[in-house]
C-alpha cells in the first residue's frame, strides 16, 4: 500500500522555495481546469441557440417567403393583364374590318346582275319584241334572288299564314272571305325578308278580321 503520509514527507524535505513553487503550478493547473470547463459549457450554450431560431428569425423567414410569394402573383397578373388588353385590341380591330369590309362578298356577288341590267336597258331601248323584253328582266331577277339566297336572305312566305307581329305589319284589316280566314293574311302590299333567321325588313300584309 501506498503511504498516505509520503507525500507530506516528501514536502517536508523540500525547502521553502520549492514549496512556494509546487503550490504556485497546483493552482495554475486548478485555473486551467476551470477555464478549459467555463469553454466547454460557454461552447454548448451558443451550440444550442443556434440549433434553434428565434421567434424574430422565423417571423422575418415567414415575412420574406410571403413576399416572394406576392411578387410572384403580381408578375403573373401584370403579365395576364396584358395578354387581355393585347386579345381586346386585337378583337376590336378585327371587329372593324369586318363591319368596313362584312358587305364586300354580298357586293361582289351582284355585280353580274348589275351588268346583266345595264345590257336590259339598251336592249329596250332599240327592241320592239315586248315579250322578249319581259322574259329577259324575268330571267335577271331570277338571278338577283339566287344571290341573295346564298348570302343568307330568303323571301317570307305570306300567302295564307297566320297574322304574327314578329314577321308581319298590318297596314289594313278588311272582312275575311270565310270564318276559316279570319286572322289570316290576305293581301301581302310589300315583301318582307329574313337574313339569317334574323327579320331584315316586316312584311306588309292585309289580315282579314
Amino acid at each position: 500500500m501506498s503511504n498516505p503520509f509520503k507525500k507530506n514527507n516528501k514536502q517536508k524535505d523540500m525547502n521553502p522555495q520549492e514549496k512556494e513553487t509546487t503550490k504556485d503550478e497546483e493552482l495554475v493547473d486548478a485555473n486551467l481546469n476551470e477555464t478549459s470547463d467555463t469553454e466547454t459549457n460557454d461552447t454548448e450554450t451558443t451550440s444550442d441557440v443556434n440549433v434553434e431560431p428565434t421567434k424574430e428569425e422565423e417571423l422575418t423567414k415567414q415575412l420574406e417567403e410571403a413576399n416572394a410569394k406576392i411578387e410572384e402573383q403580381n408578375n403573373a397578373y401584370l403579365r395576364l393583364a396584358a395578354e387581355f388588353d393585347n386579345y381586346r385590341k386585337r378583337t376590336m380591330k378585327e371587329k372593324a374590318e369586318l363591319i368596313k369590309n362584312g358587305g364586300e362578298r354580298a357586293i361582289t356577288s351582284i355585280l353580274s346582275i348589275i351588268d346583266d341590267l345595264e345590257r336590259a336597258i339598251t336592249v329596250m331601248e332599240t327592241s320592239t319584241d315586248v315579250p322578249a323584253v319581259q322574259e329577259g328582266i324575268k330571267l335577271i331577277l331570277s338571278k338577283f334572288m339566287s344571290t341573295m339566297n346564298q348570302n343568307g336572305v330568303l323571301p317570307m312566305e305570306t300567302e295564307g299564314q297566320d297574322f304574327n307581329t314578329d314577321y308581319h305589319e298590318a297596314i289594313a284589316s278588311i272582312p275575311a272571305p270565310s270564318e276559316d280566314l279570319k286572322g289570316k293574311i290576305l293581301d301581302c302590299v310589300q315583301k318582307g325578308y329574313i337574313l339569317n333567321e334574323k327579320v331584315i325588313r316586316h312584311a306588309k300584309v292585309v289580315v282579314g278580321e
